[in-house]
């Protein structure tokens, strides 16, 4: 068996008297290859700071034998050296002015692979990452020798290249023997057997029950036919004896009932499986569109300081459909969505068009309201529907009465994007939506583009979300927007 390079031994990590994590004992070994998932605050990032060192457990202890390469999901690159020739491969310039959000994940991952470190702990590497990059990434830990922990919510990476799942809940730690989809079909079976549990838990208890009510109503009547017998008895004292027997009977009939109501009160409960409930967002008549193109372009120039990203493009954007915008990092993708946003120079935008635009940013709330008072004030749903959209997007029950102002950067994303999906828009434009995103939550995104009836323009580098959700690409090359086929 391979040397044990990480340890933890009867680890917790509290906050503010609330307990991340629970942990009696967890090790990484020599060449483990591990993706630990889970919803957005589960504890993933703080399981992996734990192993890193970056922080101490509240209690327990954590054994470190080899050194390790971090990366951290939220920093700016460092100001240590890169390998020329890595930067070269991800096409990141040696002396850089301004870098893209994805230009500066590919220098920090060069700066990442220019050492080499026994372990490695990456935290959402392919943030911003352009299908170069992710491509740059895989290559450089298909070969890795040594032992890697990944955080990512790009199936496709955990798929290729991890052989045990860590999942992350409740502050504890589930392991599973496989990469992703392996994972999935466990958790499908598992749920599976729980449904069953539950169907079989519910018909016994039914069974119980039943059979304690006929139990009392049999005594009732045997208490009825003695209440006779004692008016007979009366007249005819040889009838007591029978009286008696009947009192008997009936407290017998009643010990029965209350044992079987016992043993129905004693049942293991087996709750219910949340199922997930299709979500279809109805669109408002007075925001349907029925021009066949509400966005085109004729000879569209797009250009960020000296650096000419678009020029002399013409394009028909169709109406109802789900465009994904790809290209490489730096090529325009965002700058066409903020152009389209603006209703920019060389577009025809329908009048009637409706834009809500998501961007990658913090999110600043200006009313003091909660989370559900935040989407019933802009929407004409029903709180029911509000509440399974939230659900979908991972807000609990004591989340909705949060105050707005008092979420994180990741939950007032997610709460952005439910607003999107339920507000008065007909066109939506997403800039990278699944960052930061957890797999659950991309999941319940993907649910939203399939319930939605208007038309998304969206720009995304996951390509699991991107073919499970697009109906027809396009992508900037050479200063050029086309259609891919």
């Amino acid at each position: 068996m391979e040397a044990v390079c990480f340890e933890l031994k009867r680890v917790e990590v509290t906050y503010s008297d609330r307990e991340i994590l629970k942990i009696d004992r967890l090790a990484v070994h020599q060449f483990d290859r591990i993706g630990i998932v889970g919803k957005n605050g589960a504890g993933k990032s703080t399981l992996l700071k734990l192993l890193a060192g970056c922080i101490q457990p509240t209690r327990g202890t954590v054994h470190r034998h080899v050194e390790n390469g971090y990366f951290k999901q939220v920093e700016a690159p460092s100001e240590m050296e890169a390998s020329r020739a890595l930067l070269g491969k991800v096409g990141v310039p040696l002396h850089p002015d301004q870098l893209s959000g994805g230009e500066q994940t590919k220098l920090k991952l060069a700066q990442l692979f220019t050492d080499y470190y026994e372990a490695l702990f990456l935290d959402e590497p392919t943030t911003h990452l352009d299908q170069e990059g992710i491509s740059f990434l895989f290559d450089q830990l298909t070969y890795y020798y040594g032992a890697l922990v990944i955080i990512s919510h790009d199936r496709a990476i955990l798929d290729k290249l991890v052989t045990t799942i860590w999942e992350v809940e409740e502050g504890k730690v589930c392991i599973y023997t496989g990469n992703y989809s392996e994972y999935v079909e466990q958790k499908n079976i598992e749920l599976k057997q729980l449904r069953q549990a539950h169907e079989q838990f519910v018909k016994e208890k039914s069974r119980l029950e039943k059979a304690a009510q006929e139990k009392m109503k049999k005594a009732e009547k045997v208490s009825q036919a003695g209440r006779m017998s004692k008016k007979e008895a009366n007249a005819k004292p040889n009838l007591t004896n029978m009286t008696k027997s009947k009192g008997t009977s009936e407290k017998a009939m009643q010990r029965a009932a209350k044992a079987i109501e016992l043993r129905a009160e004693k049942l293991q409960e087996v709750k219910a499986v949340k199922e997930e409930r299709p979500i279809i967002f109805r669109q408002p008549r007075r925001v349907e569109m029925y021009n066949k193109f509400p966005i085109m372009a004729d000879q569209l120039f797009l250009q960020v300081d000296n650096k000419v990203l678009v020029k002399e493009t013409s394009f028909q954007l169709p109406v109802g459909k789900k465009i994904a915008i790809l290209g490489k990092n730096g090529s325009g993708k965002s700058t066409l969505l903020h152009h389209i946003a603006t209703h920019g120079a060389g577009l025809t935008i329908s009048p009637k068009a409706k834009i809500g635009f998501f961007r990658q940013m913090s999110y600043q709330f200006q009313e003091e309201e909660t989370v559900i008072e935040f989407l019933r004030n802009r929407s004409d749903y029903d709180d029911g529907f509000l509440r399974t959209v939230l659900h979908s997007m991972q807000f609990v029950e004591s989340d909705l009465i949060k105050n707005v102002k008092a979420l994180s950067g990741g939950e007032a994303m997610r709460l952005q994007l439910c607003l999107l999906f339920v507000g008065e828009y007909n066109i939506l434009l997403l800039d990278e939506p699944t960052n930061f995103l957890d797999i659950r939550a991309i999941e319940a995104l993907e649910r939203f583009f399939q319930g939605y009836k208007g038309t998304i323009i969206f720009v995304s580098h996951d390509q699991n979300f991107i073919e499970n959700v697009a109906d027809c690409k396009y992508a900037i090359d050479h200063q050029k927007l086309t259609v891919i086929e």
